[in-house]
């Protein structure tokens, strides 16, 4: 494993940039990066949803038809009630957000105890990990404190979570440059 995320540092380098990119546009933008988000997944659910129906109408086996049409329709009406009444979009958006951030937070402390044994510094994988999860109870606990107070919150943590992220890549690279592919030893 160790020899795998020493040769693609840079992916873990490039989601932490990716991460402090998305936290600056949510501080300095907060009120267009609620309704872009919300805007963006109405589009794509509609989207996605008109070509499963195209699909269900034109092709696919006689088994997959229904069921393409069914998320077809699903993925319109959930697109168009999107775009309608984007407030509540918003709301399940930003539950889906905290949902999203307590489970990658508990894979990423449970990567960081598991890597232990193989790199030193584990603690900024297992930080990440704590920081994420936080986020996701904060919000759980504080959903109407207000949409720009959230996306602030999600900006700092975003950027907070890029620089875990980089500091963690370019370890990752240091350590794979002076150990080689056998991994570290123990």
């Amino acid at each position: 494993m160790f020899d795998q995320l020493g040769r693609h540092w840079w992916v873990l380098a490039l989601r932490g940039a990716l991460a402090i990119l998305f936290g600056l546009v949510a501080w300095i933008w907060p009120g267009i990066t609620v309704l872009a988000l919300v805007i963006v997944f109405g589009l794509y659910a509609l989207v996605d949803g008109v070509f499963a129906l195209v699909m269900a109408i034109r092709g696919g086996t006689r088994q997959s038809r229904p069921w393409l049409a069914v998320t077809g329709a699903a993925g319109v009406l959930l697109g168009v009630l999107a775009l309608v009444w984007p407030g509540v979009t918003a709301l399940v958006l930003l539950f889906l957000i905290a949902i999203w951030a307590v489970i990658t937070g508990v894979f990423e402390i449970a990567a960081g105890i598991y890597l232990r044994q193989e790199i030193t510094d584990e603690w900024l994988w297992i930080l990440g990990g704590a920081l994420s999860v936080l986020l996701g109870f904060l919000l759980f606990v504080w959903p109407v404190s207000g949409a720009i107070a959230v996306v602030w919150m999600i900006g700092f943590f975003s950027i907070v979570y890029g620089a875990v992220l980089l500091a963690s890549a370019f370890r990752l690279r240091r350590l794979a440059s002076t150990v080689g592919p056998a991994g570290p030893a123990g």
